[in-house]
């Protein structure tokens, strides 16, 4: 399949799915921005991410567990994002169907867009009118770019990117306070929705960071106590607590500015692809080949290689299937804290 460049050609993302997909979506929507206007439908959760892409057109928000839940609110959502009418001459709108859903593709359809383009193997891939293969063997960031640029040789993957504005900026100066402690800033990300990709080192790492650097703890309200607790732990003076106080894109802001990012395999990580900061993510009942890993340059992927029962999962179980927990539980701090030094001493 060709998909022409062509000025004009409005287009429509459907991505409903994680934070960190929504971040990995930003090199497909930046690609179709240089061949025209092209809107969005997100989750509330990821709206607040691509606030100011300046490579969107219009943003849209699709609540589909509130107020736009149920058939009634699928109609309203396919007048919203209706493609517009063709005019004489100009190429047909296209949809990008990013989460592998039939959802979307009934929601392409049904907002008049005559191309439609997803996934082979999709379980929408009936309403698709191209198919892009799902290459396993490619980061996510490039699968999902490649649903506009199906034809492209094997390359650099391409980088997401992240616009934090004016507002993020102040808000991660007020957190940091006066410039009066010069040590280098690390960030920590203890949290993930998959109880199980949450490593339990990250208070004894920190105790062993501390001296040497300042730490910053990155996350949403409900990792609030495992901050404090970290930070209670390690005895660290000046500890910046991000967890309850920083939106999505001031995360992004402060990850920015930090060293370092210390993350599990979860949301965080994306952010940090996206601010090209060095990244160390620690894989347990997932690995890095699933195409989700770190993208930032002089980052690190840690994992128990020799543990024959990983991957046990693509996103993260609930609980160990076998009640070990030994992919997180026998990954020691030593080997993290050596993989830091390692990242600091390339900067």
């Amino acid at each position: 399949m060709a998909l022409a460049r062509a000025t004009g050609q409005h287009q429509l993302v459907v991505q409903t799915s994680f934070l960190g997909d929504t971040v990995l979506t930003t090199p497909l929507i930046a690609e179709l921005a240089t061949r025209g206007p092209v809107d969005v439908v997100v989750t509330p959760a990821s709206a607040p991410l691509l606030a100011r892409n300046p490579d969107i057109h219009e943003l849209f928000v699709y609540d589909k567990r509130g107020a736009d839940a149920g058939l009634s609110g699928f109609r309203r959502l396919a007048q919203r994002v209706r493609a517009p009418d063709a005019r004489e001459g100009a190429p047909p709108a296209i949809a990008y169907l990013a989460q592998r859903s039939a959802r979307s593709g009934a929601l392409a359809l049904a907002a008049g867009y005559t191309q439609r383009v997803g996934f082979e193997g999709s379980a929408g891939q009936t309403l698709y009118t191209a198919r892009v293969p799902y290459r396993e063997d490619r980061h996510h960031a490039e699968r999902l770019w490649r649903l506009a640029c199906p034809e492209q040789s094997d390359g650099e993957t391409p980088r997401p990117k992240l616009f934090p504005g004016r507002e993020e900026r102040a808000a991660v100066d007020a957190l940091l306070g006066a410039a009066t402690d010069s040590r280098p800033l690390v960030a920590l990300a203890p949290g993930s929705v998959w109880a199980t990709k949450r490593w339990p080192g990250y208070a004894e790492l920190a105790k062993r960071l501390a001296a040497r650097y300042r730490l910053a703890i990155i996350g949403g309200s409900s990792d609030s106590s495992d901050a404090a607790s970290i930070a209670e732990f390690s005895g660290a003076q000046g500890v910046v607590d991000g967890t309850a106080s920083l939106t999505l894109l001031a995360s992004a802001e402060l990850i920015g500015r930090a060293k370092l990012l210390v993350t599990n395999d979860s949301a965080p990580q994306h952010l940090a692809s996206a601010m090209g900061t060095p990244t160390i993510t620690i894989f347990g009942p997932t690995v890095e080949a699933f195409g989700f890993g770190p993208l930032a340059p002089n980052s690190i992927s840690l994992g128990l290689d020799a543990l024959a029962c990983r991957p046990c999962h693509h996103h993260g179980p609930p609980r160990c299937p076998l009640g070990h927990w030994r992919c997180m539980r026998e990954l020691g701090v030593d080997a993290v804290a050596i993989a830091v030094d390692e990242v600091l001493s390339g900067c």
